[in-house]
């Protein structure tokens, strides 16, 4: 198999939280398959007590990654490149979470900043999952445009071999704060076995994480994180939602 063999089908699905104030939200995304590059922002919601727009910051980051990646010469498109430039040219008040992803050569190439992230699946077994970076509980890592706030060099980097056959799935942490790997790596399973094509498994995952949001009862792994933390949340986090899946096949 040459190095030119394996491609990305992708599919997203985005549940913003119910709020009429903001209905677009604070998650971006993008899906640029002729460069085979995927990305997902979560604007941080703490800027909306001053007034700012939360998504604002996460849009225009991800519409930034969109021009460098259409802009970059070839051999230089690489997430950690395309996340600094990015945010080299967002300038709004905010900030934000970022996770960018790239198939090249038969290998993902990531960069990961905050509490987005993604995992791989291969026969349906979660072989890979991004780590998150955070300050302190429910405090992720972040870019913004104030003294504060992280860069782009503090991102995880990751270089990953992949097969045909494997599946990312790339989200907001409204995914993975109120789904366990285990539960993400079902859903998809079953869901993948019916034939769904990617926008049908993420629309799937994303509504599983959903119902998990608003239920008071349901343990998750915000609740887990949140009693290791001394803190005391019952049931899901209400928040927004992005799922990206990506199928991985064959030229």
């Amino acid at each position: 198999m040459d190095d030119r063999s394996l491609k990305m089908v992708c599919g997203a699905f985005y549940i913003s939280k119910d709020d009429p104030s903001n209905p677009q939200g604070d998650d971006a995304h993008f899906i640029c398959l002729e460069k085979q590059t995927i990305g997902v922002a979560d604007g941080v919601g703490g800027w909306s007590k001053y007034g700012v727009d939360a998504g604002q910051y996460a849009r225009q980051l991800m519409a930034n990654s969109v021009d460098a990646i259409q802009n970059a010469q070839e051999g230089y498109l690489h997430p950690s490149r395309i996340l600094s430039q990015a945010y080299s040219k967002t300038n709004v008040q905010g900030s934000s979470t970022a996770c960018i992803l790239a198939l090249k050569n038969n290998c993902l190439r990531v960069a990961n900043i905050g509490d987005s992230g993604f995992m791989l699946i291969r026969k349906g077994e979660n072989i890979y999952q991004s780590s998150i970076q955070q300050h302190s509980f429910n405090c992720p890592y972040q870019l913004g445009n104030r003294k504060s706030a992280d860069r782009p060099t503090a991102a995880q980097t990751y270089k990953i071999p992949v097969k045909s056959g494997d599946v990312i799935i790339l989200g907001t942490d409204g995914l993975f704060d109120n789904m366990f790997e285990y539960d993400i790596q079902q859903v998809a399973k079953m869901t993948i076995g019916n034939g769904s094509e990617p926008e049908q498994v993420a629309w799937t995952i994303a509504q599983h994480a959903y119902y998990n949001s608003v239920d008071r009862h349901v343990a998750t792994p915000f609740t887990q994180a949140s009693l290791k933390a001394g803190k005391k949340h019952l049931g899901g986090k209400v928040d927004d939602i992005t799922v990206i899946v990506a199928y991985v096949v064959e030229k």
